[in-house]
């Protein structure tokens, strides 16, 4: 039985960002990100194709830039932290598309509820940092429904309209670091 070895990419947290926008009152968007998150992927070679993603970020980390939002979000009312401290990914398949472009698709999970989610991917290319270190990077682009995944809540304004849109934009650059 012939084995095949794999590479693990690690995500640099450092040269990473992962972004959400959401509408509020259908006017206006509200952006907000994730501080702490942590994931790797495992190649077969340095194409990605068919690379396996594990992702997770910690939902303490949520930054709006407003403490009375972020401590909303992480209520019950929403992401319910306490109960439910971190968001994982794991994907299902990893496809070129052509050039540059990949789709990913695999499981999200929020808040105790599992979905499946696709995310298109741009490879920035490979490069080696001053110190000799192979890195990757990607830009990553979806969107996801948050009342599949349990985060219901709302209010409704004066003249009938919602305060939250259901729509999340999910925006992430992410540098990896090859193993």
């Amino acid at each position: 039985m012939e084995t095949t070895a794999k590479t693990k990419w690690v995500i640099d947290p450092m040269h990473s960002e992962i972004h959400f926008k959401v509408k509020h009152l259908v006017i206006s968007t509200v952006t907000g990100s994730f501080d702490k998150f942590e994931g790797f992927i495992s190649t077969l070679d340095d194409d990605f194709n068919n690379a396996l993603v594990e992702f997770s970020a910690d939902i303490n980390s949520i930054n709006t830039n407003q403490p009375d939002r972020d401590n909303h979000l992480k209520s019950s009312d929403f992401f319910d932290a306490a109960n439910h401290p971190k968001l994982t990914f794991r994907s299902t398949s990893f496809k070129n598309t052509g050039g540059s472009g990949y789709m990913m698709a695999g499981d999200l999970t929020i808040k105790g509820s599992t979905k499946p989610v696709e995310l298109s991917v741009d490879f920035g290319g490979i490069a080696k940092d001053p110190y000799g270190n192979v890195k990757a990077g990607f830009e990553l682009t979806g969107k996801v429904n948050r009342k599949d995944f349990g985060l219901s809540w709302n209010a409704i304004t004066e003249a009938g309209g919602v305060v939250v849109g259901d729509e999340v934009k999910l925006q992430m650059n992410i540098e990896l670091a090859r193993q």
